[in-house]
């Protein structure tokens, strides 16, 4: 009986270490998606962002997409200026940056007179661009800068969670956002609820009016 019982006791002992183990990896895994990749993405992102400010800074000129088309300004997410780059596959992404749609729907570029345009960036882990993307309500300024243009967008509608295979929201007129003809959006998706992945956040916006860059770069009062 002694023996059985010691027996028992040193399986539960086992097994009371692999959980603890078990544990420690899981906590090192969590720590690693929500705040490592932030820092790698970060950093590869502040590379990036400075290669484009340092070709910018002849002045304002033509469109120019080598690198990233631009930088998103979003204040009431409070995340800084955001890189924009063509793609939204994981490795564009994970670098810290937006991405606008070549697929399934390809986006409008804000230069264009008519058409969305469409943004995806991470919420969690990999800079966690959009991690604030709720905090945004009807009436806030979305601002999109490039080498010459200054874009400034009013939010108009928002969808809390939708089917992550939902392209409608992307398309040139998105129906669900209440607008049935065509125009100048802009339309912001990441991943929801928080730390999952199986919907999507949506935020719309509209065109109010674009400000030619001067060769200060001053910001539109929206930023200021």
């Amino acid at each position: 009986m002694a023996r059985a019982r010691s027996r028992i006791a040193g399986v539960i002992s086992v097994f009371g270490e692999l959980l603890i183990t078990a544990g420690v990896l899981l906590a090192l895994f969590v720590v690693y998606s929500l705040w490592w990749t932030n820092v790698l993405a970060d950093r590869a992102a502040a590379e990036d962002s400075n290669t484009v400010r340092d070709r910018w800074a002849g002045g304002p000129g033509a469109l120019d997409t080598k690198d990233g088309i631009g930088f998103l300004h979003v204040p009431a997410m409070k995340n800084g200026e955001v890189l924009v780059k063509k793609g939204t596959d994981a490795k564009t992404l994970n670098d810290g940056v937006a991405g606008y749609y070549t697929d399934p729907i390809t986006s409008a570029l804000p230069s264009d007179r008519q058409g969305n345009f469409a943004l995806a960036a991470h919420r969690d882990g990999h800079g966690a661009k959009f991690h604030n993307i709720h905090k945004l309500k009807t009436g806030d300024s979305i601002v999109f800068e490039t080498k010459d243009t200054w874009y400034v967008y009013k939010v108009f509608k928002d969808l809390k969670e939708t089917s992550k295979y939902n392209v409608d929201v992307l398309q040139p007129v998105p129906k669900e956002s209440g607008r049935t003809k065509p125009g100048r959006y802009i339309t912001l998706t990441t991943c929801t609820p928080i730390y999952t992945s199986d919907y999507r956040y949506i935020v719309w916006g509209e065109l109010e009016r674009t400000e030619k860059v001067d060769k200060d770069r001053t910001k539109p009062a929206e930023l200021s």
